[in-house]
């Protein structure tokens, strides 16, 4: 009942930029926070950034200063602008939205995208 498309991702040069986009769809009552998530080579996933409805917003130590998170589209949209890029960022970035709720149901659900690959190299 809900879908997120993911979008975005590719090879980049350190230092390059890249702008994800998570664009969900379906019967969407109301969604809590939309985030983005990265797991890199060998490594357990973690979060890079989220933003709530009221668009505060979280950011990992190790990205803040270089990304920025924002919403669009009444929120059903999450942009994560990727600047000043480095080799430790290339990851699979999955798209995340915390707290659904959707129309009929009541039960709070979080929806996970399949992954946008992330690559930064020389």
């Amino acid at each position: 009942q809900v879908q997120l498309e993911e979008s975005g991702g590719g090879l980049v040069q350190p230092g390059g930029s890249l702008r994800l986009s998570c664009a969900a769809s379906g019967n969407i009552f109301s969604i809590n926070a939309m985030g983005w998530y990265r797991q890199p080579p060998g490594k357990k996933r973690e979060l890079v950034a989220s933003i709530t409805f009221r668009g505060s917003t979280t950011y990992a130590d190790s990205v803040k200063g270089r990304f920025t998170i924002s919403r669009v589209n009444a929120n059903n949209t999450a942009d994560l602008q990727m600047d000043s890029l480095k080799p430790d960022d290339t990851a699979v970035y999955y798209c995340n939205l915390e707290g659904v709720v959707t129309v009929g149901h009541w039960a709070l659900r979080d929806y996970w995208g399949q992954g946008t690959q992330v690559t930064v190299s020389s």
